[in-house]
């Protein structure tokens, strides 16, 4: 599956992770950030033509549920990996890079309320997104 899968990494505490005020304060964050970023990728000549891979971020509280979401975004052939956050060992992190997607502005901002979505289906904080302008 991922580079950073721990066979030995506990499942841990079942609880939910992401309410659903979180996950729609999430979603509004998402939403109102995205065309910012896009603002600024405009600057770097990243038309609305263009198709670039998106780096994403997801957080949760256990490996079964980093590996269920990951197992959701190989199904859209993207490249994930997950596994134990480095920085706080009871989080688990799934990341990774999409296939190309046009850089349009409605289907950015698709692509994001769909990954708020998907995420909090699989009890998943989607953390975000960037990009390299220059692949």
């Amino acid at each position: 599956m991922g580079l950073f899968n721990f066979f030995s990494a506990k499942s841990g505490n079942q609880d939910k992770f992401l309410s659903e005020q979180d996950y729609k304060n999430k979603l509004a964050k998402q939403t109102g950030m995205t065309p910012l970023t896009l603002v600024q990728l405009r600057k770097y000549d990243v038309t609305e033509d263009k198709e670039l891979k998106l780096e994403y971020f997801f957080y949760t509280n256990t490996i079964d549920k980093a590996g269920l979401m990951a197992k959701e975004l190989e199904e859209l052939d993207y490249e994930v990996t997950f596994g134990q956050s480095g920085s706080d060992k009871k989080l688990f992190i799934v990341t990774g890079w999409t296939t190309p997607i046009k850089m349009s502005d409605a289907i950015v901002l698709n692509w994001a309320k769909q990954m708020c979505e998907t995420g909090y289906k699989f009890d998943c904080d989607f953390d975000g997104w960037g990009t390299n302008p220059t692949q």
